[in-house]
C-alpha cells in the first residue's frame, strides 16, 4: 500500500496554498494593512479561526495611508507572524498609479522580493494589453527566479481613482472595464502570471479624502462571466474589492474560480472609527471584523487544516 501524502505540506508556499484553494473551491482571504497596528489583530484572528490567509500591503497604503513601506510591513509581520496560518504578500504595485503617475514598479517589487515577501502583484491594468503583458512578464521573470508567484490584473477594477465613479448600475450594465475573455486567455499564456485579478462587477473601496469614510457601494458579480474566465484562463483567479459584496455572491464566486479574495475597507474603516476612542479599541474592532469576515462572509474557518489534507490520495 502506498502512503498517503498531502499535496500541501505544513510549510506550504503561498503558491501551493492558492492553487490548492482553487482546486478544492476554497478561498484564501488576503487582508490589507494600511496602518501597522492592524496587523497583530488580523494575524490573531486568522490563528484563532485556523484560517489560511495573506497579510498584505499595497503601494497606495504607504503613499496615502500609514503602512510605512515594504520594509516596515515586513518588520512588523516578522514580529507577529504565525506561519501556520499566514503568509506575506505584496499587493497592488501599479505601473501607472491612481493619479496617472508613472511608478518605478520594478524597484518596489524588487525591494519586496529581497525583503522576503512570498508573493507579489504587478498591476498593469491601466496599460494597453501588449504593455500590460510585457510589464507582467518582466516581473514574472524576476519573481520566478526566486521561486515566488506573481499576481497580475486585467480589466478595470475601479474605485481607487480620485474622481467620482459613474452610478454603479450603469457600470455593471455596460460591463465597463470587465475582463475580456479572449484577452484574458492570451494574457495568461504570454505574461507568465500565476494568478489573475479579474473585473466582473467588483470595485475597490474609495481612498480619496472624501470617499474613504463612506459606506462602500454594494457591488454584485457576473458569475457566468467569471465561470467563462475560469475555463479560459486555467489558473487561480483573484477578487479585488471583496468588501460589500453579498455573501452568497461571494460564495458562488469561490465555486467558480476565485481562490484569493482581497479585504481592505471592511477592516480599515472600523480601525479608523474606533481610533477616536483608543488604539486598543481600534485593534479590537479589527479583530472582530476579521473574524466575522472569515466565519460569516466566507465560511472559511478551519481552512488551514483543510489545505493540508490529501487530494485524491493513492492507496
Amino acid at each position: 500500500m502506498k502512503s498517503k501524502t498531502p499535496l500541501v505540506k505544513a510549510d506550504a508556499t503561498t503558491r501551493e496554498w492558492v492553487w490548492r484553494a482553487w482546486q478544492t473551491k476554497r478561498v484564501i482571504p488576503a487582508f490589507n494593512i494600511p496602518y501597522l497596528p492592524m496587523m497583530k489583530p488580523v494575524v490573531q484572528a486568522l490563528a484563532d479561526t485556523r484560517t489560511a490567509g495573506l497579510i498584505m500591503v499595497a503601494r497606495l497604503e504607504w503613499v496615502k495611508f500609514a503602512a510605512g513601506g515594504v520594509q516596515a510591513i515586513r518588520d512588523q509581520y516578522e514580529a507577529v507572524a504565525d506561519r501556520r496560518f499566514t503568509r506575506l504578500h505584496l499587493d497592488h504595485v501599479p505601473v501607472i498609479d491612481e493619479d496617472d503617475q508613472v511608478v518605478d514598479y520594478a524597484a518596489d517589487i524588487g525591494d519586496a522580493i529581497r525583503a522576503g515577501y512570498e508573493s507579489v502583484m504587478v498591476d498593469g491594468s491601466r496599460l494597453a494589453l501588449d504593455e500590460n503583458i510585457a510589464c507582467t512578464a518582466r516581473i514574472a521573470t524576476l519573481a520566478h527566479a526566486t521561486g515566488i508567484p506573481v499576481e497580475a490584473e486585467l480589466g478595470a477594477v475601479l474605485g481607487h481613482e480620485s474622481g467620482p465613479l459613474p452610478p454603479y448600475e450603469t457600470l455593471f450594465e455596460s460591463r465597463k472595464g470587465f475582463t475580456d475573455l479572449d484577452q484574458a486567455e492570451r494574457f495568461v499564456r504570454e505574461s507568465g502570471c500565476d494568478w489573475l485579478s479579474v473585473a466582473i462587477g467588483n470595485i475597490h473601496g474609495a481612498i480619496s479624502a472624501v470617499g474613504k469614510t463612506q459606506d462602500k457601494i454594494r457591488a454584485r458579480l457576473d458569475i457566468a462571466h467569471l465561470a467563462a474566465l475560469n475555463t479560459r484562463c486555467g489558473i487561480p483567479l483573484v477578487l479585488h474589492g471583496g468588501t460589500g459584496i453579498a455573501r452568497e455572491c461571494v460564495r458562488e464566486a469561490i465555486r467558480n474560480g476565485i481562490a484569493k479574495i482581497n479585504i481592505a475597507t471592511a477592516i480599515r474603516q472600523p480601525y479608523e472609527r474606533n481610533l477616536r476612542v483608543s488604539q486598543a479599541a481600534a485593534c479590537d474592532a479589527v479583530y472582530a471584523e476579521t473574524v466575522r469576515v472569515i466565519t460569516d462572509e466566507l465560511d472559511m474557518a478551519g481552512s488551514a487544516d483543510a489545505l493540508l489534507r490529501p487530494l485524491n490520495p493513492e492507496t
